[in-house]
Formats: structure tokens, C-alpha cells, sequence
């Protein structure tokens, strides 16, 4: 079992032990959800002291390794960097700053090929957007459904008295166009619902395979650190643009 799967564990028995040995009613005693012990001054009448606000942890750098593994099991993308940070720190022999550099370099590594991978996704897109722009010249102005008449119907249109209007227009191409917007339209519906039980499942092809396909050439390319960490981190990384990491 990895190390972020047993961080949660990990955390939830070290909160039990806490819990039990408070005393009941003595506010004073936090509850502690990490095996990092609370000095006792910590809380008065239940609330935290001036010192120990003091020492809120304000980036993520400056937080504990438990606090780091609980964040990232939540897949807090700065949580997940950290992990990687922390790692080359302890491979490598270096400091923080110098990890940094490192991460940076496993960052960009990442993103090589995300808008091959990200082709699928703009495709579906376009095509949606360009049929739903094209549907209504095809169906309301009269030099488009002419066109594409004579291109693909050959169908006998109304004199031209009867095409003044754009609702006579619409009512003359619906004759073509109603079989093929209405065949679009329930196999759209049919994938949709098809989608709709994938996602019952928990399963998407495609997305789950690029996913994983990015991870396992992340970790190929650094072997030398820890490939959980590396797995997470690639898999939050989002496909159009970079995360962008606060502190």
C-alpha cells in the first residue's frame, strides 16, 4: 500500500489516540487530527492563543509532512508538488530552493504532448460548435438551403413568392432537414445516455488512459523518485494550461 493511501489512516488513528486522551470537558486540550503533538498553551476557554495563532502555517513550505500527505491525498495540486519537493530534498541531498529547480524541470516534462493528448477534446468541440453555427443557415437562409440542395437534395423548392420570409425558408428546407437534425439529435442523445451509465460505472476511456499514459512516462523519466508521488502529481495536472501553484 503506498504512502499516500496510508496517510489517511495514519491520520484518522493518531486523531483517535488524541481524542481519548483529552479530558472530556477540558476545552483547553485541542483535538489534534495529526501525530504532532499541541504544546498545552496552545488553547484558553477553548479558543487559540494569541502565540499559537502566531504560528499558523501560511504556505504550504511551511507545513508538516502529515499535514503535506493528508492535503495531497485530497489532491491539492501545491500538496502534491510538495511531495515531489520533499523527495528530491531527501534523494538528492539538497535544500528546498534547489528542489525547487528540480520540480520545475518535472513540471515542464509533464505537459510534453498534452495538446496531442487534448486533440480528442478539441475535435469534439469544434465539431460540436460548427454544426450547431451551421444548422441554422442550412435551414433559414435561403442561398445556403439553395446550395445545399442543389448540392445533395435536388429537391423542388416553392416559387419564390412563397420564400420571402425566413419562417417560409425554414418551412421548405425541413422537408431535407428534419431527417438528418432528428437522426443527429437522438444519436447524440443515445451517447449521451451511454456516457451517463460509463459514469455510473466509473469509467471514461479515453480520459482515464491519457491520464495514465502521462503518468507512466513521468515516472519513467525520473525513476529515481518516488513514483506515487509522481503518479499524483501528473494525473491533477490540467490539460489545457498548468496548475497555477500559490506558495
Amino acid at each position: 500500500m503506498s504512502l499516500l493511501h496510508t496517510s489517511r489512516a495514519l491520520l484518522s488513528k493518531t486523531s483517535s489516540i488524541a481524542r481519548k486522551a483529552a479530558t472530556k470537558h477540558n476545552f483547553n486540550v485541542p483535538r489534534s487530527f495529526t501525530n504532532v503533538p499541541t504544546p498545552p498553551d496552545s488553547f484558553k476557554d477553548g479558543k487559540p492563543t494569541l502565540q499559537y495563532a502566531r504560528a499558523l502555517p501560511k504556505t504550504f513550505a511551511s507545513m508538516t509532512n502529515e499535514q503535506i500527505l493528508q492535503f495531497a491525498e485530497m489532491q491539492i495540486p501545491e500538496a502534491c508538488r510538495e511531495c515531489i519537493v520533499r523527495d528530491i530534498m531527501a534523494v538528492d541531498q539538497i535544500e528546498y530552493d534547489d528542489a525547487m529547480k528540480i520540480f520545475k524541470k518535472i513540471a515542464e516534462t509533464n505537459r510534453r504532448g498534452m495538446q496531442i493528448y487534448a486533440l480528442p477534446f478539441y475535435t469534439g468541440f469544434g465539431a460540436a460548435f460548427t454544426g450547431g453555427i451551421l444548422s441554422v443557415p442550412l435551414v433559414f437562409e435561403l442561398s445556403t438551403v439553395n446550395w445545399f440542395n442543389d448540392k445533395f437534395v435536388t429537391a423542388e423548392m416553392p416559387p419564390l413568392e412563397d420564400l420571402e420570409r425566413m419562417l417560409e425558408v425554414g418551412s421548405a428546407s425541413w422537408s431535407w432537414m428534419e431527417p438528418i437534425l432528428g437522426q443527429i439529435s437522438f444519436f447524440l442523445l443515445c451517447m449521451q445516455f451511454a456516457r451517463s451509465q460509463l459514469q455510473n460505472l466509473g469509467v471514461r476511456p479515453y480520459f482515464n488512459w491519457q491520464l495514465n499514459m502521462r503518468a507512466a512516462y513521468l515516472v519513467s523519466q525520473f525513476p529515481q523518485y518516488d513514483a506515487e508521488f509522481l503518479r499524483s502529481y501528473s494525473k491533477i495536472d490540467k490539460i489545457v494550461e498548468p496548475h497555477e501553484m500559490s506558495d
